[in-house]
């Protein structure tokens, strides 16, 4: 498994920017995809965006496709999930996840989570 540790939450207002970092120890972690999921108070975890072990390929969920971007740096051992024009509707925790097949949607099939930082978009 690999360690995962995500920063840059916060406060922002409607239409601001954010860049979360997950920082990862451990294993090697260009041998894992990465993604993003979040989760609001009272509602499941949610796919946000993934990116490949080399950070060639991404996806994202079609809410935030065009205003999120998903990046890597292996030789930082650190993810990246830029979120410009934010929303109130994006206000959740945000969660760090690593796992060794990319493609998936499913929190299920990424087996490292980081610990989440809170993300508050006001109007």
């Amino acid at each position: 498994q690999v360690q995962l540790v995500e920063s840059g939450g916060g406060l922002v207002q409607a239409g601001g920017s954010l860049r979360l970092s997950c920082a990862a120890s451990g294993r090697t972690f260009s041998s894992y995809a990465a993604g993003w999921f979040r989760q609001a108070p009272g509602k499941e975890r949610e796919f946000v965006a993934a990116i490949s072990w080399s950070g060639s390929s991404t996806y994202y969920a079609s809410s935030v496709k065009g205003r999120f971007t998903i990046s890597r740096d292996n030789a930082q051992n650190t993810a990246y999930l830029r979120m410009n024009s934010l929303k109130p509707e994006d206000t959740a925790v945000y969660y760090c996840a690593a796992g060794t097949t990319y493609g998936s949607r499913w929190p299920a099939d990424f087996g490292s989570w980081g610990q989440g930082t809170q993300v508050t978009v006001s109007s």
